[in-house]
């Protein structure tokens, strides 16, 4: 016999204490867990495009750039959303995550703002068969929802170094900061401002490797190696 056939059956008096007792009997079993968010970092509109390559720098002279995965520093290599509330402490949103690490997704970022910046021949990410001139490292030092004062704010930290393959000397080493207001005192609101600053640094890269590129000048074909010490 069903719950409503039951209760039917039964005086007012006994039918109101059986649907007493169902509904506690049902706030009693288990609630099902709740749902993470899935966000991401996009990087939409990080930039025009340039001038054409050949009016920028010339097609000759262009320098390939081979673009490294970035790197995270501690603690900034998983899919948790952080955020800050006291110095030194970094905490997660328990019901919100990005797509993928954040390193993962700004690595196709980093290697698009860069393309469209019209400043090298060609730039290809790693693993790849090309060879490159010029190679890009960078690593998130951190990304994280801050609080504390109003409103909160999302702070990205990128470090970047740009060696030339050949001599593999360091031509160039740069910490871009950026920090973004947060439109909502959230997870969703720092994901929004993580873009705004992600935004931020993608531009600030490209106009640091295109003047670096700028100054770099190819090694001349039979030019002497570097010495090796001799006994």
């Amino acid at each position: 016999m069903n719950t409503p056939s039951f209760v039917r059956s039964l005086g007012p008096g006994a039918a109101a204490l059986a649907l007493t007792l169902a509904a506690g009997c049902s706030a009693l079993l288990p609630k099902p867990p709740l749902q993470p968010s899935f966000y991401a970092l996009d990087g939409a509109a990080a930039g025009a495009p340039a001038a054409p390559r050949e009016a920028s720098i010339g097609a000759v002279t262009a320098a390939t750039l081979v673009v490294n995965p970035p790197q995270a520093g501690a603690g900034f290599d998983s899919r948790r959303i952080i955020y800050v509330r006291k110095a030194h402490q970094l905490e997660y949103y328990a019901h919100s995550e990005w797509v993928d690490t954040p390193a993962r997704m700004l690595a196709p970022l980093i290697v698009a703002a860069l393309d469209r910046s019209g400043a090298f021949r060609a730039v290809v990410s790693t693993p790849s068969a090309a060879a490159g001139d010029l190679r890009l490292d960078t690593e998130i030092v951190r990304l994280q929802h801050e609080f504390g004062g109003a409103p909160s704010r999302v702070r990205l930290t990128l470090r970047a170094t740009l060696t030339d393959n050949a001599t593999r000397q360091v031509l160039a080493r740069h910490d871009f900061d950026a920090q973004a207001d947060a439109g909502s005192e959230d997870a969703y609101g720092g994901v929004v401002a993580a873009n705004h600053a992600t935004r931020q640094v993608l531009q600030a890269l490209a106009a640091f490797c295109s003047q670096a590129a700028q100054q770099w000048q190819p090694r001349a074909a039979g030019a002497a190696k570097p010495a090796v010490g001799r006994l």
